[in-house]
C-alpha cells in the first residue's frame, strides 16, 4: 500500500501539469496495490468534480471518475432481474433515466459491476476510468465498455483531444494506447448499442474468483451479433457472427479470432481452458440472442449461468 517515493499529491485534471514521474490518480485501488518505485507525484482527478453519469442525445456518458458503486446505482438498471419483453410499453421515468425498457443493454451494467467480486470499500473507491486504464485482462469495466462499443474521450497535453474505442484503447496485459500525459476524461456508450439486446456470460475457477472468461454479445439487429471476448484474452477481441450459422461454425470463427498469443495465461486459468470456454459461452450467447427474450428467474444470482450454476 505504500508509495514511498511519492513527494506530492496534486489536485488537477490538466494534462499540461503532467511531467515525468507523475501518475494520474483516480480511485487508486490498483495503483496502491501494485506500487511503484519511480513515481514522484500523483495527480488527483477526484477534485475535478465531474458528474458520474450524464444522459446525452448520443447515449450514456460515464465520467472516468465514476465509481463502481455509482455505476451500479444507476436508476433503471435492475437487470439481470428484468429484461425487455415483447409488447412492453415504456413509461417515462420520473428521474429522467431511460431505464431497461428503452435501453435493454443496461442489463450488462450490474453483472459487470458484480464481476469485480470486491468489497464495498473497493466499489466506493475504484473508478470506471481507472479500471480501464489499468488494462488488466479481467478488468470488468473494459469488458462492459468494449462490449457496448463505447468510445473514450482522451485529453492530452497542449489541449489535445481525441476519441478512441475502448476495444482499441486496451492493447494488451497492462498496456494501453494512451501516450504519456494523456488521461481518460469520459466514456460514451452509444444510444444505438444501448437500444439493443445483449447477453452476458462469465466463468472463473471458483465461485467468487477473478474472471477467467467474460463474454458480452449484442444483437446488431441485422441478422448478426457482435461478440466481445475479454478476461480470457490479453485485450478485448470482437467479432461479428451471423445468426443463421450453426454451433460448429460459431466455434470455428471464435477459435480463429483467438490465436494463442492473444489468450491470457495466469493462475486464474490455463489458456486451453480459457479458449475452450470462450467457444462454449459464445455458442450459448449465439443461441440466446437468436431466440426471443425470456423472463429471468426471480431468484437468479447476478453471477449465475444456465441451470443456476455460479459462473
Amino acid at each position: 500500500m505504500d508509495l514511498s517515493t511519492v513527494e506530492e499529491v496534486r489536485a488537477t485534471a490538466d494534462p499540461d501539469d503532467f511531467r515525468a514521474g507523475d501518475a494520474w490518480l483516480g480511485g487508486g485501488t490498483v495503483l496502491f496495490s501494485y506500487g511503484s518505485d519511480r513515481l514522484r507525484r500523483l495527480l488527483d482527478l477526484r477534485s475535478a468534480g465531474w458528474e458520474p453519469w450524464t444522459v446525452r442525445e448520443g447515449g450514456l456518458e460515464l465520467a472516468a471518475t465514476c465509481t463502481i458503486a455509482e455505476l451500479y446505482a444507476l436508476p433503471g438498471t435492475e437487470a439481470p432481474y428484468r429484461v425487455l419483453r415483447p409488447g412492453v410499453t415504456a413509461q417515462p421515468r420520473a428521474d429522467g433515466f431511460p431505464g431497461v425498457e428503452e435501453w435493454p443493454a443496461t442489463e450488462m451494467l450490474r453483472p459487470c459491476c458484480d464481476a469485480f467480486v470486491a468489497s464495498f470499500k473497493i466499489w466506493n473507491t475504484s473508478t470506471v476510468g481507472g479500471n480501464v486504464a489499468a488494462a488488466l485482462p479481467a478488468g470488468p469495466m473494459t469488458s462492459l465498455l468494449a462490449g457496448l462499443d463505447a468510445e473514450a474521450t482522451v485529453w492530452g497535453p497542449g489541449g489535445g483531444r481525441r476519441r478512441l474505442p475502448v476495444a482499441q484503447l486496451v492493447t494488451g496485459d497492462r498496456r494501453t494506447a494512451l501516450a504519456p500525459g494523456e488521461l481518460i476524461r469520459s466514456f460514451l456508450v452509444p444510444r444505438a448499442a444501448l437500444e439493443t439486446r445483449a447477453a452476458f456470460r462469465r466463468l472463473s475457477l471458483s465461485n467468487l474468483g477473478r474472471s477467467g472468461v467474460l463474454l458480452i454479445g449484442r444483437d446488431l439487429r441485422d441478422g448478426r451479433i457482435r461478440l466481445t471476448v475479454t478476461a480470457a484474452t490479453v485485450r478485448p477481441v470482437q467479432l461479428d457472427l451471423p445468426l443463421d450459422v450453426g454451433a460448429a461454425e460459431v466455434a470455428r470463427r471464435v477459435e480463429a479470432a483467438l490465436p494463442w498469443e492473444l489468450v491470457h495465461d495466469d493462475i486464474h486459468g490455463l489458456p486451453e481452458w480459457r479458449r475452450d470456454m470462450s467457444v462454449l459461452l459464445a455458442q450459448e450467447i449465439h443461441v440466446e440472442l437468436g431466440n426471443p427474450p425470456q423472463p429471468p428467474s426471480p431468484a437468479a444470482h447476478p453471477l449465475e449461468g444456465p441451470g443456476g450454476h455460479l459462473r
